[in-house]
C-alpha cells in the first residue's frame, strides 16, 4: 500500500525509505518486503491496518529502498519505539515532523485474536487514522514548507524528546545482545535485550527482538500469545499513538 503512496507522489520530488529493525538482519525480514502473496491477503487485513479500497487495490511489491538496520541505528537516532513510524526530511536534510506513528490506529483491543477481524467503528476509525495522515503526506509534498503539516523547528523541538538516563542503559544492553548474538550466544543475548525491555518498557522495538531471537521464530510476524500477554500487561502505555495533525506550532 505504500507502494501505491510511493508511485503517486514520487514525480513531485518525494522520495520514501523503508527501514527494518531485525538483528537477524535479512533472514527475519527479507521475505516481507519481498513478498510474493499480495493478492492473496484477505480483505481483513486492510480493515486491520486502515487502509482504503482503493490504495489497497493498487499495492504491489516496493520499488523504493528498503533497508535492514540490524544495529537499530535509525530507531535510536530519531527515538523510534515501534514500527511503522515515520520522520518527514526536508530537502535539506532538516526534520519537518519528528517520530510518530505512519498513520497507524492501534486495532489490538479491538481485534479479535483469532481472526483478526475488527469492528465496524474501529475500522472506520482505523480508516480515517490512515486517510488523514496520506492526506498530510500529499499536503506536504505539493506545498513543502508551506503545508500546515510542516511543523516550525520550535515545534519540532518541542515534540523531540532526549534520551533518559535508563535509555542510555537499554541501548548499550541492546549493543551487548547483538554483539552476543553475532557470536551465537542466544541465551546471553536474550539475557540483555530482557534487560533493555525493562529499563525501557515502552520499546515495542526492544521488546520484539526479546521474543523473535530463537531460530525457529526468525521471520514470523510477532504476534503470538507472548506478543498478546505483553500488550495486556502493558496496556497502560500507548502503542500506536495518533499521529498529532491538528496542532502545527503556529
Amino acid at each position: 500500500m505504500w507502494q501505491a503512496v510511493y508511485v503517486e507522489l514520487k514525480d513531485q520530488g518525494f522520495e520514501m525509505v523503508a527501514v527494518a529493525f531485525d538483528t537477524a538482519g535479512t533472514a527475519a525480514v527479507e521475505a516481507r518486503i519481498r513478498c510474493a502473496d499480495l493478492q492473496d491477503r484477505p480483505p481483513v487485513l486492510a480493515r486491520l491496518m486502515g487502509w482504503s479500497d482503493d490504495l489497497w487495490a493498487r499495492q504491489a511489491p516496493p520499488t523504493y529502498p528498503c533497508l535492514i538496520d540490524e544495529g537499530h541505528v535509525v530507531a535510536e537516532l530519531y527515538n523510534m519505539r515501534n514500527v511503522p513510524q515515520a520522520v518527514w526530511l526536508d530537502e535539506q536534510g532538516r526534520i519537518v515532523r519528528p517520530v510518530e506513528s505512519a498513520g497507524t490506529y492501534d486495532m489490538v483491543p479491538h481485534m479479535n485474536r483469532e481472526t483478526f477481524e475488527v469492528p465496524d467503528a474501529a475500522a472506520a476509525h482505523g480508516l480515517e487514522v490512515r486517510n488523514n495522515y496520506v492526506d498530510a503526506l500529499r499536503d506536504w509534498v505539493k506545498n513543502g514548507a508551506a503545508s500546515r503539516y510542516a511543523l516550525p523547528p520550535e515545534e519540532v523541538r518541542r515534540r523531540m524528546q532526549g534520551p533518559k538516563a535508563d535509555d542510555v542503559i537499554a541501548a548499550n544492553h541492546v549493543r551487548l545482545g547483538r554483539y552476543l548474538y553475532s557470536r551465537g550466544r542466544l541465551e546471553r543475548a536474550k539475557h540483555h535485550f530482557n534487560e533493555a525491555v525493562r529499563l525501557c518498557p515502552e520499546s515495542w522495538n526492544y521488546r520484539r527482538q526479546s521474543m523473535m531471537l530463537d531460530p525457529e521464530r526468525v521471520g514470523e510476524l510477532n504476534g503470538g500469545p507472548d506478543f498478546f500477554a505483553a500488550f495486556d500487561a502493558h496496556r497502560h502505555l500507548p502503542y500506536y499513538p495518533e499521529a498529532d495533525l491538528d496542532k502545527t506550532g503556529g
